[in-house]
This record gives structure tokens, C-alpha cells and sequence, in this order.
């Protein structure tokens, strides 16, 4: 994985000025607390800290990421802090950049990933204001946008208070369960000239609290109830990426003799070849995983998403219920991300991979074998190269195009079938976006893929074209920076979700389903794709239409990548989804 290396861009002239201002101390706070990357899209209400990060530090450690839209840079932050789990630095401009931005807050609040915002306002004393333009850029309370949806805001009101809040910030988004915090910056106190730098803290005093352990009576009991249970099922929810905790995970389950389900929305968690694997990865459960978890006696749910809405879904589920989860620390009256309230027979306040290591040891199972990264392993044979493309030939010829490369799917569309392709690894997919907003994929993508940039893994992503497009822009970015990364458009040309559900309502009204298309359709004319990316500097490639097509267009898009290009193919593919997603977003039930 990327240690910071400096991208090879926007390298400054060297400053010698004299004089202390207050950014200054700001961006040496960022250095200190190793904040590798700034992204941000420019603005007024920061110029003093834009100039400190460019001129005091030289734009290096932490370097900025320029972004052609907010919600990009908000983006880029989550997809980075899904392969690391560390936060990236992201700076809005005033009001209005955080409320550009606000949709990717969300998103990575829902997915439970740390993000440090930065934004700035003022002057905050009215008689120093500019006409017109600052008092249009100040709010009174600025963060009261985004209160319901980060873990802690402030705007400190002197330069002694920005410190401590800035160190705040950081242990509180770094401690479980993480998400993003936003600190609000007076212009007015970045740009004071101060005499002398005040003394920086020591940053090794001011780290995330040690993990929260579960009782030892919890553990016991969990211990007790899953070493005779005759039908154990594990659900495989928001555990770590850490090789380590995968390997136990696999021998306690084998050690178990349990049965596991995982959940696409979440990212890899456990092996979906392995022998004890059951279901599939999906947004909704499918009928095999809710006869498991009908058969089941006892449940240990490590943080799964969303516990009583799948058991809902399984029907007449009689088993006793371990939870392993802190998020409920996060929930407030807002926003319903925590989902309905499940029925628990047993709830380990603590995170979900403590919870397996304190239940393992009680039980005597061992450390397991770690994962190595192997090649892709997709699940679908090959299509024949003349067969048009459908969101399953597509996963097939996918997996003939990436025979024997080493990928990390960053990003999967709403369609895209779970039995299609198998994770063996932690960061063989990464999951979804946590708050269901589109328009988030490209900056996720580059992101993880500035992430993965010194690793042997290659960032793929397959987009919806209506993902795509919301975001295009951020792709000049990855372009600008030489992030490389194969993202492949499932494009139908279509906002085809919600052609779901206008054939629902026709259905249901007695309306004629021929309809549907009518307001969702993205054609007339058509959008060239691959034009869009060449646009903002990526390769394009397409649009092709059959399966023997994107195969050649994948490998000649994985060579491009190995080259150090981002590459984006246009895959026209039939509008549709697989059943089991269709079944999951028309279910009254």
C-alpha cells in the first residue's frame, strides 16, 4: 500500500518568507498528525491555510488533492480510509462548499469510516467582513448542516482551542466506530501574524482509546451457547481488513463448525469459496441464506448491518442472538442508518473482531493461515466472445479479461449478481457506499486506488453509467495526480432501480408496464462514455457490446494500468438486474 509518496505534481517554488501565521501552526498540525493528503476544491474562506499548506510545508506531507467538485474530495477520503482504515483530510470551502459536499458525509457516516473535515467561515466578527461575499459565506453555526451525521463538530474560537480541537478531531474519528468529524476554521484566526510558532503537542499522548473488551462473563456465556449449538451461523458483518483477524475468523468458524453469510454492502469479510459459506453476498438475502438462518440455533452477528431486517426476512427464525457491535454509541434521532432494533439474547459491547479473538481463545481455537493475495477467482464461466452483454455475461467476461491479475473490486452497481465472483482476501472488494447516494463511485475509486498505488493490487471498479455520470469530473483527478485504476460502466442507459419500481406501481394500479422507461432512459442522444473520460484526461475504451469485446477491452485496459494510466470502459450492457435485487427492492413485506 501507498506510504504517502509524494505524487509527482504541483511541486512548489521554495519559500524562504519570514513571519508566523496562524494557518501555519494549522498545517503543521495536519504534518503532525500524519495526514498524508488534503483533498479539497479551492476556496476563500481557507486561502491562509492553502497557503500554508503550499508554502510552509511545500506541499508535502500532507500534499493536496485537487478536486473539481466537494463531494469528489469527500469521496476520494472515504475510498482511502476503506483499504487503510486511516483518515485522509478533507477541506471545505465555507457554507457552500460543505453543503456541496454534504452527500458524501453521509456516505461515509453510514459506511463508518473516518474522515477529518476541515471547513472555514467569517470572519465570524461582523465589523471585519467583506461586503457582499463573506456575509454570504458566514453561517452562525455552520456545522449545524452536518451535526446529525458526523461525531463531533467544533469551531474553535482562538488559536489554543484550534489545537486541541484538531487533536480531538482525530482520536475521535480513528476510535471505534469510526466516521468522519468536522472542525470549522475562523478566517480570521488563520491568517493572525503571530510573533513566534506556539509549541506543538506531543501527538503520541493523543490516540484513539485501546479497544473496548467484552466482559469476561459476556465471553463466557457467548462461548458456552456456541460450543453447543448444534446449528451455529456466523454473520460476517463490518469486521476489519486485517489479514490477521480474516485468519481467525476462518478457523473459528472451521473450529465451530458454523455457518457464514456476508453481505455486499459491506465489503469481504470472509472467504465466499470456503466450504462453510452459505448464501450469497447480497443487499438482501436470498432463500438459501434464510434457510440457514431458519435452521440456525444460535446466531453470532459481528457487527452485521442491518440484524433484524434480514432475520425479518428469513421468516420464522427461533435461534438465540449474539451481538458483537459498538455502533450503537453512533445512533441518534436524526437519521434511521441504525435500522430497526433486533431482539438479542446477548450484546458484547465491544468491536467485532474483539469479540472473535476473546471467543476463540475461550474456546481454544488457534490463529488460522493468513490470506495471500491470489488472482481473481470469478464464480461464472466465460461467455462466448458473440454473446451481448447482460450484467452476468458482463461478471463473466470480467473474469476472463482479469484471468491470473490480483484486483481489489473497490466499487460493485446495484445489479451486479453475488454469486458472480468469489473474495478470498480483505481487500477483494470493499463494499458499497454506505449511505446508497450516487454519484459517489468515481472519487471512492480513486481513493482506494491512491491507496493500492504502491501495492500489487490493481483498483477495479465496475460503475453504473448513472454513477458515473454524477461524478465524472472527479475522474480529471485520478488523470491529474497518475492514479491508475480499470473502472469498466455497466451501462444501460437507464436509471434502471427505479424502472423497478415505476413497474411495481404500473403492476400494482393495473398501468401499463410498457411505461416504465419513461424519465429514466439516458439516451436521445446517446452519452459517449469513453468521450466523457477522455475528457478529463483517463483512456477511454468503448463502447462494446459483446462479451469477446470487453474481454479484449479489459486486457488492453489492465496493460494500460500496469503503465500507470486510469482507464474507463464503456460496457454496454441490457438493462436488468438479478432477481434476487429485484425481489429486494419491490418487497412490501
Amino acid at each position: 500500500m501507498s506510504e504517502g509518496i509524494p505524487l509527482p505534481v504541483e511541486r512548489p517554488v521554495s519559500s524562504d518568507s519570514l513571519g508566523v501565521w496562524g494557518s501555519d501552526v494549522f498545517a503543521d498540525m495536519l504534518r503532525g498528525l500524519g495526514v498524508k493528503y488534503v483533498a479539497l476544491n479551492p476556496g476563500s474562506s481557507f486561502r491562509g491555510l492553502h497557503d500554508s499548506l503550499v508554502n510552509h510545508l511545500g506541499n508535502e506531507d500532507p500534499q493536496m488533492l485537487l478536486c473539481l467538485h466537494e463531494e469528489h474530495a469527500v469521496a476520494i477520503a472515504h475510498g482511502y480510509a476503506k483499504v487503510t482504515g486511516e483518515p485522509l483530510a478533507v477541506i471545505l470551502h465555507s457554507n457552500v462548499g460543505l453543503m456541496h459536499g454534504t452527500m458524501a458525509i453521509f456516505n461515509a457516516w453510514c459506511d463508518r469510516v473516518p474522515v477529518l473535515i476541515y471547513g472555514a467561515t467569517g470572519p465570524v466578527d461582523a465589523a471585519l467582513r467583506r461586503p457582499w461575499i463573506d456575509w454570504l459565506h458566514t453561517c452562525r453555526d455552520q456545522a449545524s448542516m452536518i451535526r446529525n451525521y458526523v461525531k463531533w463538530d467544533d469551531q474553535p474560537g482562538s488559536m489554543e482551542a484550534a489545537l486541541e480541537s484538531m487533536l480531538r478531531a482525530d482520536v475521535i474519528a480513528r476510535s471505534e466506530p469510526k466516521g468522519p468529524t468536522y472542525v470549522n476554521f475562523d478566517v480570521s484566526i488563520q491568517e493572525k501574524q503571530h510573533a513566534q510558532a506556539p509549541a506543538l503537542p506531543d501527538f503520541a499522548r493523543y490516540q484513539p482509546p485501546l479497544p473496548a473488551a467484552p466482559s469476561a462473563e459476556g465471553v463466557a456465556r457467548a462461548a458456552d451457547l456456541l460450543k453447543n449449538a448444534k446449528a451455529p451461523v456466523v454473520l460476517a458483518g463490518r469486521v476489519s481488513r486485517d489479514p490477521a483477524d480474516w485468519a481467525r475468523r476462518v478457523a473459528f468458524v472451521e473450529g465451530l463448525g458454523a455457518k457464514v453469510l456476508t453481505d455486499i454492502r459491506i465489503g469481504a469479510s470472509f472467504p465466499t469459496d470456503h466450504p462453510r459459506h452459505r448464501g450469497k453476498p447480497a443487499f438482501f438475502i436470498d432463500d438459501a441464506a434464510g434457510a440457514v438462518l431458519r435452521e440456525a440455533d444460535v446466531i453470532l452477528s459481528l457487527d452485521w448491518l442491518d440484524v433484524a431486517g434480514t432475520l425479518k426476512l428469513a421468516g420464522e427464525v427461533t435461534a438465540q442472538v449474539i451481538q458483537a457491535s459498538l455502533d450503537y454509541q453512533l445512533h441518534n434521532g436524526w437519521g434511521m442508518e441504525h435500522q430497526a432494533l433486533p431482539a438479542l439474547d446477548l450484546h458484547l459491547a465491544c468491536g467485532p473482531d474483539v469479540a472473535m479473538h476473546a471467543i476463540a481463545d475461550a474456546l481454544g481455537v488457534g490463529a488460522g493461515e493468513m490470506p495471500g493475495d491470489l488472482p481473481v477467482k470469478p464464480a461464472l464461466n466465460a461467455p462466448d466472445a458473440d454473446v451481448e452483454l447482460d450484467i452476468m455475461t458482463l461478471a463473466g467476461a470480467l473474469g476472463e479479461g482479469l484471468e491470473g491479475v490480483c484486483a481489489s473490486f473497490v466499487r460493485l452497481p446495484l445489479g451486479w449478481a453475488g454469486e458472480a465472483w468469489h473474495f478470498r482476501h480483505p481487500l477483494d472488494f470493499l463494499g458499497s457506499d454506505g449511505g446508497a447516494g450516487i454519484g459517489s463511485g468515481p472519487g471512492m475509486l480513486i481513493g482506494a486506488a491512491l491507496a493500492l498505488k504502491d501495492s500489487d493490487r490493481l483498483p477495479v471498479a465496475v460503475l453504473g453509467d448513472g454513477d458515473f455520470m454524477m461524478a465524472a469530473s472527479a475522474f480529471w483527478t485520478a488523470a491529474h495526480y497518475g492514479t491508475p485504476f480499470l473502472a469498466v460502466v455497466s451501462n444501460n442507459r437507464s436509471f434502471y432501480n427505479d424502472e423497478v419500481h415505476q413497474e411495481r406501481v404500473a403492476v400494482a394500479r393495473n398501468r401499463p408496464v410498457e411505461n416504465k422507461w419513461i424519465g429514466q432512459r439516458i439516451g436521445d442522444p446517446d452519452i459517449d462514455i469513453a468521450g466523457v473520460a477522455r475528457a478529463q484526461g483517463c483512456e477511454g475504451i468503448g463502447p462494446v457490446f459483446t462479451a469477446g469485446e470487453l474481454v479484449e477491452a479489459i486486457k488492453q485496459g489492465v496493460e494500460m494500468v500496469r503503465a500507470g494510466k486510469s482507464v474507463v470502459i464503456d460496457a454496454r450492457v441490457q438493462p436488468g438486474y438479478n432477481p434476487n435485487m429485484v425481489a429486494g427492492l419491490t418487497r412490501s413485506d
